[in-house]
């Protein structure tokens, strides 16, 4: 018989469903034994004939029963499990092990600074632009006013190249302030650049296939690679930018920071340009052209970019990242409409599309001014913080003992020293003194180059100075 307890907070009907599933799952019920009607059910316990007709819908609805018209209500035909004295306790399921996944992700938090959690008096990352309230304010109201004009249809799933009016925007920044003249469909929103470098791997490359990177370089470009099963061949950096000789000959694809080398900071030349894109029409194999931070450069005008030279060969990335603010996470993938085409297709199948508010509160951002009006703002804060670096390191003695390099563009500059330096514990050592400095063994595949990777972005001038100063004191 069931019963219920008006004091029990769950409702009548799910006390007697709760009772009458234990019944047919203990085998109390057996398979087959017919269920008293709902009217007689109903005055033997003393509810509503309504509550006994919800419990047997959900014992149907859920496979316990079987109705007929003729034949009442029956417990399905199924075997119960008999439960033992002492009840078993299921293992945990666990993952399968994946050692290139958690190794990958291990050098990944190296390279940022995560491992440790130290409390920091300067923190000389690379990683990461100048955000301020006054940025804060503006990102708030174009949230705002962007949520307000949003229509309904807005939030259906939308194109897997991205929020048409933010591709406007881009196209025109791109023609405006880049000198790269693209059609809408050539742009491909991303979350990030991590995000691209997977497309581009899945998309556009086979597994297996020779992909060569610079080195020192961009970590998360051959950790991208390297997981989706990609042979990625090191390719030195000199003073020149990378060194198109040592390109492997079965490349098909060669990712290249050429405005600002990452790590180094080194400008691509010239000759080095031509030899490349020479290279890769001859050969037929993609350049990708990480264009993080070439907007902040301190001696004349941005670089003209490899894909205005060669847009068949070349997919030029650029990320809101560094111009704006990382937690944005939306980047782009500019090239050919073949190969965007290519990439959004395996987007929408494996991503679908970006978050709507995101690019629609940046599209806002962009067309009404922000954005420009930011780049300016910041760029004037990082040339004052980049002339004050560039002063504290020589007049710490440090450039005398060290060859700095990469102080043209960009938010970071490389302290080089001879690969015989104790690198690690220097840094550590720096670590412990409440200083985060990064190593260039981080950004090494096989070099052996050692020194550190030093950014201002998010450091003010005075504290600057005291950290370089600081610093010089454990070198010299």
């Amino acid at each position: 018989m069931l019963t219920f307890n008006r004091e029990d907070k769950r409702p009548i009907w799910q006390q007697l469903l709760d009772q009458a599933i234990h019944n047919i799952t203990t085998g109390n019920w057996p398979p087959g034994e017919l269920l008293l009607p709902t009217r007689e059910l109903a005055l033997l316990i003393g509810v509503s004939r309504s509550t006994i007709q919800t419990v047997y819908e959900e014992l149907h609805s859920r496979g316990y029963t079987v109705t007929s018209r003729r034949g009442g209500t029956r417990v399905s035909e199924w075997t119960f499990i008999e439960r033992p004295t002492e009840e078993i306790v299921a293992e945990n399921l666990l993952p399968p092990p994946l050692p290139l996944l958690d190794n990958t992700t291990d050098q990944l938090q190296d390279w940022f600074g995560e491992t440790k959690k130290q409390l920091l008096e300067i923190n000389f990352t690379p990683h990461e632009p100048y955000v301020d309230e006054q940025f804060q304010k503006l990102w708030r109201n174009s949230f705002l006013q962007a949520s307000k004009r949003m229509n309904v249809s807005d939030w259906a799933y939308g194109d897997a190249y991205g929020f048409l009016p933010l591709r406007e925007q881009i196209q025109r920044y791109l023609s405006l302030e880049r000198g790269v003249h693209v059609h809408v469909d050539q742009i491909l929103l991303t979350s990030g650049a991590q995000h691209g470098l997977d497309l581009i791997a899945q998309a556009l490359l086979n597994e297996g296939d020779v992909v060569s990177v610079e080195d020192p370089g961009f970590p998360a470009a051959w950790m991208a690679m390297k997981y989706r099963k990609m042979h990625v061949h090191p390719v030195k950096v000199d003073e020149y930018g990378l060194d198109v000789h040592d390109i492997h000959p079965k490349s098909k694809l060669v990712f290249v920071t050429p405005s600002h080398q990452c790590a180094v900071g080194v400008i691509m030349s010239e000759p080095r340009r031509q030899q490349l894109l020479h290279l890769a029409a001859k050969e037929r194999f993609w350049i990708v052209e990480d264009d993080y931070d070439s907007e902040f450069r301190y001696r004349g005008a941005p670089l003209p970019t490899l894909f205005s030279q060669n847009p068949q060969n070349t997919l030029y990335m650029m990320s809101f990242s560094k111009m704006i603010a990382p937690a944005i996470r939306i980047s782009a993938i500019i090239g050919s409409k073949d190969a965007v085409r290519q990439l959004a297709k395996l987007q929408q199948l494996t991503y679908r599309h970006l978050p709507i508010m995101e690019q629609i509160t940046l599209a806002h951002f962009m067309d009404h001014g922000h954005f420009m009006r930011h780049m300016r703002r910041v760029r004037n804060i990082y040339r004052r913080r980049h002339e004050a670096m560039t002063k504290a390191i020589i007049a710490s003695g440090l450039q005398g003992k060290f060859t700095l390099s990469g102080v043209e563009t960009g938010l970071h500059m490389l302290l080089e020293t001879d690969p015989s330096f104790d690198e690690t514990n220097i840094t550590k050592q720096a670590l412990d003194h409440g200083i985060r400095v990064y190593p260039l063994s981080n950004y090494c595949l096989d070099s052996n180059r050692k020194g550190w990777v030093l950014g201002f972005a998010k450091v003010e001038e005075q504290a600057i100075a005291e950290g370089i100063f600081r610093f010089a004191e454990m070198l010299l």
